[in-house]
């Protein structure tokens, strides 16, 4: 089996780490429009080889590791690829690029979310073991071919992973809460301090806490922008959800009513009790 890997930043260049193991994977190969990306991709031995965007195409499989709005655009140009080949995308959103899919190769596709990652991008990011034992979502699976079903399937179980199916919209609703407003809350954490006319001393203090809820402001902007984009509508659901629980906190703490507060942050501490 033959992959063809689109995008070798974290997700691209660790899948291919992760592949590369594969007793059933013969042969890995790279596209990536960044030129650095393509030369560090090489140098890091992500993959075997850069190969231009048609012969991407004759791949027997082909991920699409690139941002959401790149995905759809991707799609667009794949119409010609082999019955039987098998494209799996690797967006955090879903539904807009399932819509986007040309009928010609929705037989051919697969929407696919690994549930993880890092806050670095870039080729130098990627990381082994990146997809051992996390989740991935299938998303509206049963339009896809059955040949690309269980290459999917087979691919994403020698990964190790551990897969869930669910519809392309209730996915994106998901992943609005658990994903998406994360991030946009990190990145409004950062700028709220970096507003500061003190902000160095501010940061100097900066301990566990701070870096944890800040951490993902390091996530890049291209790829968070088009992310945002495509999932407006659940993402600002999520957001004025957020907003109302901190407004509610904050009111309690303006009203001395402490013993609300502890029951707030009480009944935040069962988050772990469904987590671990």
């Amino acid at each position: 089996m033959n992959i063809g890997i689109i995008g070798l930043g974290l997700m691209g260049g660790s899948l291919a780490l992760s592949l590369k193991k594969l007793d059933f994977i013969d042969k890995i190969v790279g596209y990536d429009h960044n030129e650095t990306h393509k030369k560090d991709a090489i140098e890091l031995d992500l993959v075997e080889e850069i190969v231009s965007f048609e012969t991407i195409k004759k791949c027997d499989v082909i991920f699409l590791a690139i941002p959401v709005n790149g995905v759809i655009a991707a799609l667009q140009d794949m119409q010609d690829v082999e019955a039987e080949t098998t494209i799996i995308d690797l967006g955090s959103t879903k539904e807009k690029i399932v819509a986007s899919v040309p009928s010609s190769i929705r037989k051919n596709f697969v929407a696919a979310h690994p549930m993880t990652g890092t806050e670095n991008f870039g080729p130098k990011a990627a990381i082994e073991g990146l997809y051992d034992n996390k989740v991935v979502v299938l998303c509206d699976l049963e339009e896809s071919g059955a040949t690309q079903r269980k290459i999917a399937r087979k691919i994403f179980k020698a990964l190790n992973m551990k897969k869930y199916f669910m519809g392309a919209h209730d996915h994106d609703r998901h992943a609005a809460f658990i994903s998406h407003m994360p991030h946009a809350i990190s990145y409004s954490i950062a700028n709220t301090v970096l507003r500061q006319e003190n902000k160095h001393n501010i940061l100097a203090l900066a301990a566990g806490g701070f870096r944890s809820m800040s951490r993902l402001a390091k996530s890049s902007p291209y790829m968070w922008e088009d992310v945002f984009a495509q999932n407006k509508e659940n993402l600002l659901e999520a957001i004025t959800l957020f907003e109302k629980e901190l407004q509610n906190l904050k009111e309690e703490i303006q009203n001395d009513e402490w013993d609300k507060v502890h029951q707030e942050m009480a009944h935040a501490n069962k988050l772990y009790d469904i987590l671990d």
